[in-house]
């Protein structure tokens, strides 16, 4: 259960980077910064909700498909849930 609380902590302080990161981009486009600056900040929020989903997903698997006490659901309805989710990541 720590480990749990701290993980989750770790999520929350990356949204709220993310959040900040947003905020910056809102800032850029209201002064009218440089449009490699907007694409700068893009990127970085790009990158930092691609780091989050990944992390997402890993917890996923590792709760419902490696986990000793993993869900009672068929490994196939397990593996096609985990396909649809790489398939929406990847989008």
């Amino acid at each position: 259960m720590p480990g749990e609380s701290r993980e989750k902590q770790k999520l929350i302080a990356r949204v709220r980077r993310i959040r900040g990161q947003v905020d910056a981009i809102e800032r850029s486009l209201t002064q009218k910064e440089h449009c490699a600056d907007v694409l700068m900040l893009l990127a970085n929020i790009r990158g930092g909700i691609n780091s989050l989903m990944a992390e997402v997903l890993e917890d996923h698997i590792r709760l419902h498909m490696m986990s000793p006490e993993k869900d009672t659901m068929p490994a196939t309805e397990l593996a096609e849930d985990l396909i649809e989710l790489v398939r929406a990541y990847l989008k």
